[in-house]
């Protein structure tokens, strides 16, 4: 088996979206892909109304037996996770196999630290004046009460 590249994307500033669509096309083309900084990153629109929406999918649950999902995560880099893996074909064998190969992290762990980090500039969110929320106060709104990361 070849060595596969890692691709360490820095999610600071950067609208989540864009960064899915990147982090999801590499691990499909093979790479090791590795999200760090996902709190940091942004949902953009009103914060009132994405966290509406947010909580409106919450309340779906099976009606004969809620333990039996769909499960919705609250934590920062398992909701940055889950929106890179709507943007695969997750129930097939490739969409599966690119979905291990994506990795997300709250902060930026040491073995990551000193690595070069891939700025997408056109995917950083440059008008500080419009509306968005970063992925850390969406999952606080929802419930996560998670350590703060520095």
């Amino acid at each position: 088996m070849s060595e596969q590249t890692i691709k360490i994307f820095d999610a600071e500033q950067m609208v989540v979206g864009r960064l899915g669509t990147k982090a999801a096309k590499a691990a499909l083309l093979g790479h090791r892909v590795v999200i760090v900084n996902a709190e940091k990153a942004i949902i953009t629109g009103a914060r009132r109304t994405v966290i509406e929406a947010w909580k409106d999918k919450f309340n779906i649950r099976t009606s004969y037996n809620p333990r039996k999902g769909p499960f919705h995560h609250r934590r920062p880099d398992m909701v940055v996770r889950r929106m890179i893996r709507g943007m695969l074909p997750y129930p097939k064998p490739r969409g599966k196999d690119a979905f291990k190969r994506i990795h997300v992290y709250l902060g930026v762990p040491e073995e990551y630290a000193d690595k070069e980090m891939i700025v997408l500039e056109d995917s950083r969110y440059r008008s500080l004046t419009m509306k968005y929320i970063t992925v850390a106060d969406l999952s606080h709104e929802l419930g996560w009460r998670g350590p703060e990361v520095a």
